[in-house]
């Protein structure tokens, strides 16, 4: 049966995984065999409801040859008797028998019954294989929302008046699960007979669309057994019967709907009846011109391997002609192979058509789907997207209002739903085909979504949708992205400063990397002592002599050769920026195998006094503060959560010594180098423009789309030649607040009101270290224990929920802020580092302050832990804490358009 399910699916049950999928599959095709047997016989047997139902002759009941065939090897009492089942098989008829009948079918519409059952069931039986499949019963909101669209997009779009009942309209849902957008089409295909005078000719109708236009494909057979009983059950309630029997069924098949849609050839099969449904299946690929698909692909892959032809089905979106080419790994997602079937199908065979899909919406504005938006607006007419939101990566659920914005899956029973944002896609093709000009597109938020669906869903596009041309060189994304009118006109970060590099990599920051130099030391030293063995460095410290992914050398080998050495390289313990406002000491070489990626050739450039600030060529997805830390010191590569490339403002010559530290060239293009001659300014008045600029929050809204998309743009006045006559004062102008926010960024630099007396009213009551005594801290004071930081997957940090306290500000705390621009907040927070000690008044918008992908102060927290840190925090820890918080303070401050309307220096 395994091979004949492999040869007929086109797909391999590989390794552990692919044959716990196959052996999960065939207990659940068995038990939901025996479901789908009892509803039918219960809904058709004449005896009372104290009679008893026998699984033994569930077979009777199942319609399907395939279904029949599969319970049939299933169910043989020589294979159920030494797996055990045959008992559990009567427990569930037992616990079948027990159900009140009447009440049962009366308490569900029956339309609608059978998919409640199979998500819980899965959840119940094997939750990993759910989450593993992404098995989400569609909310029938959704499901009558995208039936109705395609309805009118058929009467509307493509001049069909019948819409889904006309004759000439085939419609496929290529992933059919338990088959709610089967039954629905089926319900809109009666309610669209009504009213043509067809009196009792209308169940006819219906039926030849449920047999012969209606189709539905599954890979696993246990939704597949529960599409059949859900069509049956809809057919009844239309009063248009199936055939009891079995000459009549539903046009639902076992079948992959990503392979055999070109003619090949087949094998034949152990089971006629699995031979005939592959048949019938390709059949209907290859044969019935499909004017309509629809329906919700899975978003994750089952535990099979795909066979070639579904493996190729993406590369047509790999290759693009005027976009930008696509990044990363998003096309290896299960769905998009099925929008290119779809695509496939209806753009380029049928030549007209509709295609609906609910999927993952990473595709609309992700850089990974460049190429399949190209060919979209090509190859389609009409483009729809309703945007539903609720992504818990993006905006972390949260709606632009602030409100909860749960997925559209979100149940009661399961109220976070999935994870990833979800959008409904409507792509329709004429036979008279124009490409597309626009996107039309609208926003749903919030709770009330599933209503506002049901509310809309007869509604006119015009009335729905806001039209935009998606932008060519920010990969044609379909959703209204926020640029400057004047984006493209600025230069691109690499067109000012052509070299970047990478942070260092080490793969072992535990073991590298230290708060506390002695600690390093002393753990370096026994790395290159020989009278310490390989197995007790393993013991003190295990990631030394871990093997990791990035360095393809075995640990031992690479101690073996520092052992050789004799001792370690005195001056390789650096300075690095570990992570925004946290710089800690580093053991650096410049061969690899101790690092992962020690950057050799980026460590000869970081020089004393150098400047360094870190950029990424896009953001990740939701982010919206600022990217660009600061530092003196060689960067970390995880700097900033996107990984950080640094952009240095010089450069060390080639050759030149590297105890000459004035021998040094100005890391500029050619054009920014004449722009900045034009102007009398230097490489860094240009560096601290960019410092402000990435650092202001105008900037980053006006253009918060292109920054997901590229490489920040820098707006320069009178860019490229300097013609405008207040270039110079203007550039001057940004680049002060920008030395200001550089030696804010700096946590080695003392400030001048902000850290170093006299401090600054508004400054001095931020982040007071107190006691819930109102005492001095003292002994275990210093221990922070309040539950900040965990370890997870090997020496990986996780955040933890600490302890915090939210209140109003004091009228001390206000008065203290005096005339300041109200940047902090209304709110402020006391934050614990035990039950006793605290730090007093830290303002909202101080602590949830992000620099690159980080909320500043509960990152430095983690790592801080007293389990993580091993000791208590020094009295000059908990200071910098309170330094940081007011560095952030000043920071807020600098950047408000208040302050930047009447810039000045944080010494004043």
């Amino acid at each position: 049966m395994r091979s004949a399910l492999e040869e007929a699916l086109g797909v391999r049950f590989e390794g552990e995984k692919g044959a716990r999928f196959f052996h999960s599959t065939l207990v659940q095709t068995l038990f939901y065999g025996v479901f789908s047997a009892w509803v039918l016989w219960a809904r058709q047997s004449s005896a009372p409801a104290s009679s008893s139902f026998d699984w033994r002759t569930a077979v009777w009941h199942l319609r399907a040859p395939v279904l029949r065939a599969l319970f049939q090897q299933l169910s043989d009492p020589g294979r159920l008797q030494p797996l055990g089942l045959i008992e559990v098989l009567d427990w569930t008829a037992s616990a079948l028998d027990r159900v009140d009948r009447p009440a049962f079918f009366a308490r569900f519409s029956e339309g609608e019954a059978v998919p409640y059952f199979y998500e819980p069931f899965l959840e119940a039986f094997d939750p990993a294989l759910r989450k593993q499949l992404g098995v989400w019963y569609t909310p029938i909101e959704v499901v009558r929302y995208m039936v109705a669209r395609v309805d009118k997009a058929l009467k509307d779009d493509l001049g069909i008046p019948d819409g889904l009942a006309a004759e000439n309209v085939y419609v496929l849902d290529p992933c059919c699960g338990t088959g709610a957008y089967l039954a629905e089409v089926l319900r809109r295909v009666a309610a669209n007979l009504e009213g043509r005078g067809l009196g009792a000719l209308a169940g006819a109708r219906v039926k030849q669309a449920a047999t012969e236009r209606v189709f539905g494909f599954e890979i696993m057979p246990a939704p597949f057994v529960v599409a059949h009983l859900q069509v049956g059950l809809t057919m009844q309630d239309l009063d248009a019967p199936l055939a009891d029997d079995g000459t009549e069924r539903a046009g639902v098949f076992l079948t992959n709907a990503l392979t055999g849609w070109e003619p090949r050839t087949t094998k034949p099969l152990p089971f006629p009846e699995l031979e005939e449904e592959r048949d019938r299946a390709e059949r209907v690929k290859q044969e019935t011109p499909i004017l309509v698909i629809l329906g919700n692909p899975p978003y994750n892959g089952f535990a099979g391997m795909a066979v070639d032809e579904e493996r190729e089905l993406s590369e047509a979106y790999r290759s693009t002609r005027r976009v930008r080419r696509p990044e990363g790994q998003g096309l290896n997602d299960l769905y998009v192979r099925f929008f290119r079937m779809a695509e496939r199908r209806i753009a380029e065979k049928t030549g007209q058509g509709v295609v609906c899909f609910i999927s993952n919406y990473s595709w609309i504005d992700g850089l990974s789907f460049t190429g399949m938006r190209e060919r979209y607006l090509d190859a389609f007419d009409a483009i729809r997207i309703d945007c539903l939101n609720g992504d818990k990566y993006k905006t972390g659920k949260v709606a632009p209002d602030g409100s909860p914005d749960p997925s559209i899956f979100s149940t009661e029973g399961d109220p976070v739903g999935i994870q990833v944002g979800t959008a409904i896609a409507t792509l329709v093709r004429k036979a008279e085909h124009a490409p597309a000009g626009e996107v039309r597109f609208r926003h749903l938020w919030g709770q009330a979504k599933r209503e506002a669906l049901a509310e809309t869903a007869e509604a006119e596009p015009a009335a729905l949708y806001e039209g935009f041309e998606p932008i060519l060189p920010l990969g044609m994304p379909f959703v209204r992205t926020a640029a400057s009118e004047d984006w493209f006109d600025w230069p691109a970060l690499p067109d000012l400063f052509p070299v970047s590099f990478p942070g260092v990599k080490t793969d072992r920051d535990g073991f590298l990397i230290d708060v506390d130099r002695r600690l390093l030391e002393d753990r370096i030293s026994d790395y290159f002592s020989p009278d310490v063995s390989h197995e007790e460095i393993a013991r003190r410290y295990p990631a030394a002599m871990r093997n990791t992914s990035s360095v393809p050398r075995d640990a031992r080998a690479v101690r073996d050769e520092r052992l050789a050495l004799g001792q370690p390289n005195e001056a390789g313990f650096i300075r690095c920026a570990y992570r925004p406002f946290d710089n800690r000491w580093l053991y650096w070489e410049a061969d690899a195998g101790l690092l992962a990626r020690p950057r050799p050739d980026y460590r000869q450039h970081a020089f004393t006094e150098n400047l360094w600030l870190s950029a990424a060529q896009h953001l990740r997805k939701g982010s919206s503060e600022p990217q660009a830390c600061f530092t003196e010191h060689v960067g970390q590569l995880h700097l900033i959560e996107r990984s950080a490339n640094l952009f240095p403002a010089w450069l060390r010559d080639d050759g030149i010594e590297r105890n000459d530290e004035n021998a040094r060239r100005p890391n500029l293009s050619r054009a920014a180098q004449r722009y900045l001659d034009h102007l009398g300014l230097n490489v860094e008045d240009l560096f601290h423009h960019v410092l402000a600029t990435l650092h202001d929050p105008a900037y980053r809204e006006a253009n918060a789309g292109a920054l997901r998309m590229e490489w920040p743009r820098i707006p320069l006045p009178g860019w490229p030649d300097g013609e405008d006559v207040s270039a110079a004062e203007e550039i001057a102008v940004t680049a002060a607040r920008g030395r200001d926010l550089a030696t804010l960024l700096d946590p080695d630099k003392p400030v001048s009101g902000v850290t170093e007396a006299p401090l600054r009213p508004e400054i001095a009551s931020i982040a007071v270290p107190a006691t819930t005594d109102g005492r001095n801290m003292t002994g275990g004071d210093f221990a922070l224990t309040a539950g900040w930081g965990h370890y997870g997957t090997g020496d990986a940090v996780m955040p933890g929920q600490g302890h915090i306290v939210q209140r109003a500000c004091t009228p001390d705390e206000r008065a203290a802020r005096g005339d300041t621009p109200p940047t902090l907040g209304k709110t402020t927070f006391d934050i614990y580092l035990n039950t006793r000690a605290y730090w007093r008044n830290v303002p909202a918008a101080v602590w949830t302050y992000k620099l690159g992908g980080y909320q500043v102060l509960k990152k430095w927290l983690s790592y801080r832990e007293r389990s993580i840190l091993g000791r208590p925090l020094s009295p000059e820890e908990v200071q910098h804490f309170t330094d940081t918080a007011r560095r952030i303070a000043a920071i807020l401050a600098t950047v408000s358009p208040a302050r930047r309307a009447a810039p000045r220096s944080s010494t004043e």
